[in-house]
């Protein structure tokens, strides 16, 4: 992974550390937004959106 990082920054002429370093604000940002998503989530409200979801086999190209 390093030597991908290091072609990455090489190609656009920058140091390596800047590569990683928005690579991981990216991360921390997106973790902040998922746990304010979280916070704001209603366990009944899930549960009854689930409810009216069709009790159906998936279709062939959905299943794993």
């Amino acid at each position: 992974m390093y030597r991908q990082i290091a072609e990455m920054a090489a190609r656009q002429q920058v140091w390596v550390e800047r590569i990683v370093s928005a690579a991981l604000a990216g991360q921390m940002s997106g973790w902040a937004r998922l746990k304010e998503m979280a916070a704001r989530g209603n366990r009944e409200c899930f549960l009854a959106a689930l409810d009216k979801a069709p009790a159906a086999e998936p279709a062939p190209e959905d299943r794993i």
